[in-house]
């Protein structure tokens, strides 16, 4: 399986619903990435996406979007 990487922050809660998710889901290996307390990963999370929100997870190279649209729509499943 491809290594799974979250870009995350403390008090995020859709990275913490991202998290649940992911772990419903099966994920065990599952890497977070503090930006809030590594300021310089927050830059290259950047780089990789151009994107400056979180949740950012990837799947190896693939970035997966992660919205509170998702987070809504897995409520009412």
């Amino acid at each position: 399986m491809n290594k799974v990487v979250m870009y995350s922050k403390d008090y995020c809660p859709y990275c913490a619903r991202a998290k649940a998710l992911l772990e419903q889901r099966g994920v065990t290996d599952l890497e977070i990435i503090q930006i809030d307390r590594e300021p310089g990963q927050r830059d290259l999370m950047i780089e990789r996406t151009g994107r400056r929100t979180v949740p950012q997870i990837f799947i190896g190279d693939t970035c997966l979007l992660y919205t509170s649209d998702a987070a809504d729509e897995e409520d009412s499943v």
